[in-house]
């Protein structure tokens, strides 16, 4: 075990924890940021996915040790937006997005990202920034939809 300080959603936090610690559980079990979701572990559906310096990344492939010695700055879905007015949210409200919702955070940090790197994107710029997003309700086609619309709002 060892401490390790965090900084997540602009605050900084203490945390001891294993080195080998994925993030997602540190975010999960230590901070309560309950919004990241376990999906499958190994960094493939998109379910844990969090920003790391605005950058959208699987968050149970992370330890707390590697993101720790960067400093990296860490958001979940929690810290988006504090009303839920974030442009990539208020597009997932609008194309009723959510099914079960299971995978709805990680897909909206992967959507949020992409619109920070690109905000105007092509059909393939969403195709290949909302890859490895697995959504098992299928609602593939309003995650697009949502991502067109969260593009023309983005300022």
């Amino acid at each position: 075990m060892a401490n390790y300080i965090l900084k997540v959603n602009g605050k900084t936090h203490e945390v001891d924890a294993n080195p080998e610690t994925p993030l997602l559980w540190v975010i999960r079990d230590e901070l309560g940021y309950v919004g990241t979701k376990f999906g499958c572990g190994i960094g493939q559906c998109g379910a844990c996915t969090v920003h790391i310096d605005g950058v959208a990344m699987r968050s149970c492939q992370l330890t707390v040790e590697k993101v720790a010695a960067k400093n990296n700055a860490v958001t979940t879905i929690e810290g988006l937006s504090a009303n839920g007015e974030h442009s990539v949210q208020q597009a997932w409200l609008e194309h009723d997005v959510a099914q079960c919702g299971y995978c709805q955070s990680g897909q909206m940090m992967s959507a949020a990202s992409l619109l920070n790197q690109i905000p105007d994107p092509s059909d393939a710029d969403i195709d290949a920034g909302m890859a490895g997003n697995i959504c098992r309700c299928g609602t593939y086609l309003r995650i697009h939809a949502a991502v067109k619309t969260a593009a023309g709002k983005v300022s």
